[in-house]
């Protein structure tokens, strides 16, 4: 079946743009809008994940790789621009050396008070309805319920949130795991049963619930949090079991992916990201490691393909016989858009 989107031009809202540093200033251009949410991986040696938003505002670094609190860094991501972004010359972001960078359009602004058990406190967002993300920066109550407004219009299938002022690690909700368990972003870690988490609640089209846990509802912490709603042809948030073996199997996502992030839920596993800007050819074997300081590795994984991904290697870590595994995945084209175009395949 034929599968329609309305979002016929994915960069419009999702970009990878990969760079090589100056270890001084630069602009980085062609993103193809001004982001609002810029994650950057340097490629070539050693160094931490950099992540920046429009809503905290640029310079302020969170560490997708660590558990640190917030830090500002003037040598870091220093402006988000019409077309890109601008930097300083920290080594995370502009060394010398090959980068690669994951962006994100929100836009539309505003603020308020969340809502359910507990004082309510104040919150701001910044968020696009059409493509189903919103970021989401909010005051924690330390009350189980505490119901945080999204702002999508839309079930978010995945939520990452950080605490911006505490060092506490990742958390992650995501609908492969359910409402009754966490898995976190900055480690290793199987699927975690807690009802601190997110209350063993599932995100409603307004809000989505925490509970007393510090790293998602610390007293009158700011919290940041990135949530995304599944656009058909555009994005998905799914989950696959692994086979064992290299030639595994295929998962439709009804559209060419740009980007698949992959983590093994139920033992100690590496988070992968994979994408079509550092592997324009299949196999895709270019990888980072959002859990991981270390530079890029390569070895095939994917193919990517028109309507979805196929596994292609036996590594227990994207494919382990008998595992579950959950993915994040954005595409480069639909398979079929509202212009009744077909997808071409790699």
């Amino acid at each position: 079946m034929a599968n329609y989107t309305t979002i016929n031009k994915s960069t419009d809202y999702f970009n990878n743009k990969i760079y090589t540093g100056n270890a001084g200033t630069q602009s980085i251009s062609s993103v193809g809008f001004q982001p609002d949410m810029t994650w950057i991986k340097r490629r070539g040696s050693a160094e931490d994940h950099a992540l920046f938003d429009a809503v905290r505002g640029a310079t302020k670094r969170l560490t997708p790789s660590r558990d640190y609190a917030e830090s500002t860094q003037t040598g870091s991501l220093t402006s988000f621009d019409s077309d890109g972004f601008s930097l300083g010359n920290g080594d995370a972001v502009n060394g010398s050396d090959n980068y690669a960078s994951w962006n994100w359009k929100a836009g539309t602004t505003g603020s308020g008070t969340t809502t359910g058990s507990g004082t309510g406190k104040a919150y701001s967002y910044s968020v696009n309805t059409t493509s189903g993300f919103s970021i989401i920066s909010y005051l924690g109550n330390s009350t189980a319920g505490h119901e945080i407004p999204h702002h999508l219009g839309a079930v978010p299938k995945m939520v990452i949130v950080k605490s911006s002022e505490l060092a506490q690690n990742w958390m992650v909700y995501h609908q492969g795991n359910g409402n009754t368990h966490g898995i976190f972003l900055n480690s290793t870690s199987a699927k975690d049963d807690d009802v601190t988490y997110w209350n063993d609640t599932t995100p409603s089209s307004s809000t989505f619930t925490v509970g007393t846990n510090d790293m998602v509802n610390a007293s009158n912490g700011q919290t940041i949090a990135y949530c995304f709603a599944e656009k058909t042809g555009y994005s998905k948030f799914g989950s696959y079991s692994g086979t064992g073996v290299e030639e595994g199997s295929f998962t439709y996502l009804g559209f060419k992916p740009a980007f698949v992030m992959v983590k093994r839920t139920n033992t100690n596993s590496d988070w992968v990201i994979c994408d079509s800007a550092r592997d324009t050819d299949n196999g895709v074997f270019k990888k980072l490691f959002p859990n991981l300081t270390q530079a890029e590795d390569s070895y095939v994984s994917f193919d990517f393909l028109s309507n979805g991904f196929k596994l292609r290697t036996d590594n227990g870590g994207i494919n382990g016989g008998g595992d579950p595994h959950i993915y994040m995945a954005f595409a480069e084209a639909p398979l079929v858009g509202t212009n009744n175009v077909p997808c071409t395949a790699r």
